[in-house]
Formats: C-alpha cells, sequence, structure tokens
C-alpha cells in the first residue's frame, strides 16, 4: 500500500467524473451516485430539489470518495468536508457542471464540498 500525496488525490479527483457523494441529514446517512467537477479545491455536484440539497443548506458533514479497479493495481481517494449550496448567481457559470450530468433531469442548483482532508491510497493486489 502506498499513501498518495495531496497533489496525487487531486490529480486523480481532477480526472474523474463520477464518485460516491456521502452526508448525513439529521440522523441518517445518505450515500448516493453522483456526476462531479473539480473547482479551485473544491467538488461541484449539480442536483435538483431533495435530501443532496437540503444537506447543503444545513451545511452536512459529507464526503466523496472515488476509486479504480485494474488489473493488479487499486486506488481510492476520499474528500471530506461540509456541503454548502452555492448562490443562484454563482451557477450560471457552472453550465459545463450541469452538462457532465449522466440524467437529464432538470437540475438548477449546485452544490459544493470543499475538503478539509483529501487522504488516498494506491494499493497493489495479489489475486488467487
Amino acid at each position: 500500500m502506498t499513501v498518495l500525496s495531496r497533489e496525487e488525490c487531486w490529480a486523480l479527483l481532477a480526472q474523474e467524473r463520477v464518485g460516491r457523494l456521502a452526508y448525513r441529514l439529521v440522523d441518517e446517512v445518505h450515500v448516493v451516485p453522483v456526476n462531479y467537477a473539480v473547482r479551485d479545491e473544491s467538488l461541484l455536484v449539480a442536483t435538483g430539489e431533495g435530501n443532496k440539497l437540503l444537506a447543503a443548506e444545513l451545511q452536512a458533514e459529507a464526503a466523496l470518495e472515488i476509486d479504480d479497479l485494474t488489473g493488479e493495481e487499486a486506488w481510492s481517494v476520499l474528500a471530506r468536508g461540509r456541503l454548502e449550496h452555492l448562490p443562484e448567481d454563482a451557477t450560471d457559470e457552472l453550465d459545463d457542471v450541469v452538462a457532465s450530468s449522466w440524467l437529464r433531469t432538470l437540475k438548477y442548483d449546485v452544490v459544493r464540498l470543499v475538503p478539509t482532508v483529501v487522504s488516498g491510497r494506491r494499493l497493489a493486489l495479489r489475486r488467487p
């Protein structure tokens, strides 16, 4: 196992577009797949009305995880922080975040995760 540097973690976050967003909403933990974009060491997710937006309004604790498994190697990156709902005037410049969504549902809001901790590991695998 190799611990990834902060720079390596951000490089992997920047090259991917899909991750799992985990967030606490009151007394429940939710984990959902999301499309995301990286901007200035923050992670942006377009969303419609629902739990993600409510969690962002409450500035809930959250984490975004990405990983990959190819052949004899795997890696995983975890970014932890709090969600926030971007103001409407800040979302105009983020059309590519909304356009990157795999689902064609209407998404007028963008939530941001500004990580306080970013960590990752690369693993050499032994398969039977």
